[in-house]
């Protein structure tokens, strides 16, 4: 069973977001597939799904972020998941260019609250994150508030772009596994990352 989680905040103020880029994302895949996420478990919004053959669920934490990982060890419990070869956690990065997408197979959190939540409730680093690129395109004052206020409307098709590739890129490592999509979905220029 595959676990695929988009870390955001429940709630319609914080819809859209660039916090919620991850939410945001699996509801795209949700869409794609033509399924609600509306089951609750795990202290979670759920739907299960069949993604390039795999099964799969798709989930966003209803913790609010900076307890994601509450739940996200309860749904790897719940589900038996391998962590380090079943769980992908799609969420947003300050550090990336709007509508950049990275693939990494293991890091710290980078100051991430929602991953800091979750590699202290997981006691691991080793699993599938997905992060989409959030920073600004200007300076500004107060990222906690740039991340919880919605996007403007010339940002628009830009994250747009970013969802479905997002999504593709969740199908690509089901269907040809995390080197490939990486290769396939990460810039040239982040080889050093």
């Amino acid at each position: 069973m595959k676990l695929i989680v988009g870390l955001g905040n429940p709630g319609i103020e914080y819809q859209f977001t660039p916090h919620n880029l991850g939410f945001l994302t699996v509801d795209r895949i949700a869409n794609g597939l033509g399924i609600e996420i509306r089951n609750r478990q795990c202290r979670a919004l759920t739907a299960r799904a069949t993604i390039a053959g795999e099964l799969a669920v798709l989930a966003k934490p209803e913790t609010y972020m900076n307890l994601s990982g509450l739940s996200v060890r309860e749904l790897v419990e719940e589900h038996r998941v391998d962590v380090e070869r079943d769980l992908i956690v799609v969420y947003d990065e300050l550090d990336l260019p709007l509508g950049a997408i990275r693939i990494r197979q293991r890091g710290g959190s980078a100051g991430h609250n929602g991953m800091e939540s979750i590699l202290g409730a997981l006691g691991t680093d080793e699993f599938l994150r997905i992060r989409l690129g959030i920073a600004p395109d200007r300076k500004v004052a107060d990222s906690v508030q740039y991340v919880l206020t919605p996007f403007r409307k010339a940002q628009d098709k830009i994250v747009d772009e970013a969802l479905d590739a997002a999504a593709q890129a969740v199908e690509a490592i089901l269907k040809e596994g995390p080197a490939a999509a990486m290769n396939r979905f990460n810039r040239k220029s982040d080889a050093g990352e």
